[in-house]
């Protein structure tokens, strides 16, 4: 159904800026960042963690594509950094909007599956934000189980 191709550098660029702006907003909306500065900070972190951008030694950048040759989202995964388990970590997976609700998600984690164990890996790791539902969900039908909740209640 779907194909992880390795992501061109147009489509790199593409993704780079509406993830920075994404990140910052999901984090303006769950309370962790104030408004003000967020992209600035978004656009950091990714510097960091991406010194050599879609270069960065050990990140795979990967187009979803689906058997029309069509690219219908991304998949950006690295090894754990810090952990004795032979784990990588999904940093980022985005389905288009137009393209949502009708598999491509749960194909393109099923198709990460064989590259991830080809590479030695044989766990798989992710973030999701609590009040992704959908998400959530997505990710425990597919086999994933939550290993942490973070929670906060905001007073006042």
């Amino acid at each position: 159904m779907i194909s992880l191709e390795p992501m061109t550098a147009e489509a790199w660029e593409r993704w780079r800026s509406d993830s920075i702006v994404g990140y910052a907003a999901d984090k303006v909306r769950v309370g962790a960042w104030p408004a003000d500065g967020a992209e600035a900070r978004a656009a950091a972190e990714f510097v960091s963690i991406l010194p050599d951008g879609q270069s960065t030694p050990g990140h795979h950048f990967r187009s979803v594509v689906n058997e029309h040759d069509e690219p219908v989202g991304v998949l950006w995964f690295a090894p754990t950094q810090g952990s004795t388990r032979q784990a990588v970590f999904i940093w980022d997976i985005v389905i288009f909007e137009a393209f949502r609700g009708r598999g491509y998600g749960r194909a393109a984690l099923s198709a990460l599956e064989p590259i991830v164990s080809e590479l030695g890996y044989s766990e798989i790791g992710l973030h999701v934000f609590g009040d992704n539902e959908i998400a959530r969900n997505l990710y425990r039908s597919a086999g994933f189980v939550e290993t942490d909740v973070s929670m906060v209640k905001r007073l006042g």
